[in-house]
C-alpha cells in the first residue's frame, strides 16, 4: 500500500537524511516542508548551494522522518509543474508572506525539491 502523506500535513518540521557527498555520513536536517500529491516538497533558501541539495544532487536516495515515522525517498530538483501552488502552501503554512498578501522573498525565489515516497508503511 502506498505511504499517505497527506497524513502528515499538519506537522510543522520534518527531518531529513542525506548521505554526505565527501564524506558518505548521513547528515539529518530539521526543515519546513509541505505535501501536495502525495510529493513532500522543500524549498532552500541557500538554492543548489545549501549542503543537503548538494548532498542529494550527488545520492538522490534519502530518508525523511515525520511524525516518529521513517521512510525512504527519492528527491528530484527541476522545475515544478505546481510550482505556485507549492510556493502557496509553503508561505501559508510558514506565515511567509508581506503585510500586501505576497510571498516573501525567501518564499518567492527558494529552490523547490520535491520527494516521491518510495516505500510502504504499515
Amino acid at each position: 500500500m502506498p505511504i499517505d502523506l497527506t497524513r502528515f500535513e499538519k506537522e510543522e518540521y520534518c527531518y531529513l537524511t542525506t548521505r554526505g557527498r565527501v564524506t558518505g555520513n548521513p547528515h539529518e536536517i530539521e526543515i519546513w516542508f509541505v505535501v501536495h500529491e502525495n510529493t513532500i516538497y522543500l524549498m532552500s533558501g541557500g538554492g543548489a548551494k545549501s549542503d543537503w541539495v548538494k548532498n542529494l544532487l550527488k545520492e538522490p536516495q534519502v530518508i525523511f522522518r515525520i511524525a516518529g515515522q521513517t521512510f525512504p525517498a527519492l528527491a528530484r530538483v527541476q522545475q515544478e509543474k505546481d510550482e505556485e501552488v507549492i510556493r502557496n502552501k509553503m508561505a501559508d503554512k510558514y506565515k511567509e508572506r508581506e503585510a500586501d498578501g505576497s510571498h516573501s522573498d525567501w518564499a518567492r525565489t527558494a529552490l523547490i525539491v520535491g520527494f516521491e515516497p518510495k516505500d510502504t508503511m504499515e
